[in-house]
């Protein structure tokens, strides 16, 4: 019998370190990812620009991510987390140079812009090593009967720090400005790595083995091929969150549409994680029991209805509602596909997995605010919004009519 109680999990010291600790480096996260959208979008007013962000993170971090999940199922898990804890700290440490010395340096707006494009490049090699190793880790760290109830926390925690560190953004860069945004984030980035120094080392089950590196990589992506449930579920994640990821042009509704200033930004970018934390909170402790995979189905259905809506509101309130509703949907969603994939998935091949899982992820977040900032260029920002929730509605009855493994899930 599966275990629910997450005071149970969360008695466990390495999994309350690890959580903490991905509090702070997510908290950091979110807040870089609105400070950057703000930033470049008051450098160039341009909502391509915001797309090109996700394009120079998303091109390292899919073209490495084979290879990383190769890497961590080989190598300790442990120290790798804190190399790519630390790359981060130097690589956020680079964009203080533009925003300290750019009057000195006479950086002007595109110059600026560009420089931020590159030190997301390389920060996008660091993501992904980093994205799939902290799921990694929990199943060695908790006990099998306490799996689900570990994804779920760990989503909890996700959605809880991002929906701090989009807020948090938005109110300081409204009150202090980008460069002690960045100082703070970087001071969040170094606190989360004195708890990741907390926890025990993780060897590789093939460290006396000999592995080719492709024959590596090329078993993770077979064992998610031949296993229906896992596919389905990323396709479903990848291609719903690519059209719509509303998300990447709120600074432009903010600015142009809604009128809402940084502060506003900041609760609106906040608006769907806050709905995701709450449902993750309600499903903590009353867990789905039965018919995952069509819960799975109807939200994402549901997911892409809300930003329909969104797109089509000129009201503030109805705007922040339509994307709380999301994230309500989206929060189911993640928690299924997140237990779907641990259950689903051996120790042994574990990393390699979870790299494909952030491919898809990646693929997904990132992708989807480069096809958002064109869309927008193209179709104009509403109707762009409107055409992405459209889509993800089609995608979750493409997967419902052609995946029944999926449509029949329980566990």
């Amino acid at each position: 019998m599966i275990s629910f109680t997450p005071l149970k999990t969360l008695q466990n010291v390495e999994f309350r370190n690890l959580l903490t600790g991905r509090f702070f480096i997510v908290l950091a996260f979110r807040m870089l990812a609105t400070l950057l959208g703000w930033w470049v979008y008051q450098l160039t007013k341009d909502p391509f620009s915001i797309g090109l962000i996700g394009l120079s993170e998303v091109i390292p971090a899919v073209s490495c991510a084979l290879y990383a999940g190769h890497v961590i199922d080989m190598n300790e898990k442990k120290r790798l987390l804190l190399i790519c804890n630390y790359a981060y700290v130097f690589l956020i440490g680079l964009l203080l140079i533009p925003a300290f010395f750019n009057v000195e340096m006479h950086f002007n707006g595109h110059e600026i812009t560009y420089f931020i494009y590159g030190v997301i490049f390389f920060t996008g090699i660091a993501r992904a090593f980093i994205g799939p190793i902290v799921p990694s880790m929990i199943p060695k760290i908790v006990k099998k009967e306490n799996l689900p109830n570990a994804v779920t926390l760990n989503q909890a925690t996700f959605l809880i720090s991002s929906v701090c560190g989009h807020a948090a953004g938005g109110l300081l860069i409204g009150y202090f400005g980008v460069k002690y945004t960045l100082i703070v984030i970087i001071s969040l980035i170094f606190i989360a790595s004195l708890f990741f120094w907390q926890l025990k080392q993780q060897h590789s089950e093939y460290k006396k083995e000999e592995v080719n590196v492709v024959e590596s990589m090329r078993e993770g992506i077979s064992y998610i091929f031949k296993t229906k449930e896992i596919l389905g579920a990323l396709c479903l994640d990848m291609f719903a969150v690519l059209f719509g990821g509303a998300v990447a042009m709120i600074p432009v509704f903010a600015t142009d549409i809604l009128d809402a200033g940084a502060e506003g930004f900041g609760l609106l970018n906040a608006a769907s994680d806050i709905g995701s934390m709450c449902i993750i909170t309600l499903l903590a402790i009353v867990p789905l029991r039965k018919n995952q995979g069509k819960i799975l189905l109807v939200v994402v259905a549901g997911f892409g209805l809300c930003i329909i809506g969104f797109g089509l509101s000129k009201l503030y309130w109805l705007s922040f509602i339509f994307l709380v509703m999301s994230g309500m949907l989206d929060g189911i969603s993640v928690v299924i596909r997140g237990t779907i994939v641990q259950l689903k998935t051996p120790d042994h091949i574990r990393g390699r997995v979870l790299s494909v899982n952030s491919i898809f992820i990646m693929s997904s977040n990132e992708m989807g605010q480069f096809e958002s900032g064109l869309m927008a260029k193209l179709l104009g920002v509403v109707r762009s919004v409107v055409f992405g929730g459209s889509m993800t509605v089609l995608v979750a009855i493409l997967v419902a009519s052609t995946n029944p493994k999926l449509r029949k899930m329980n566990y």
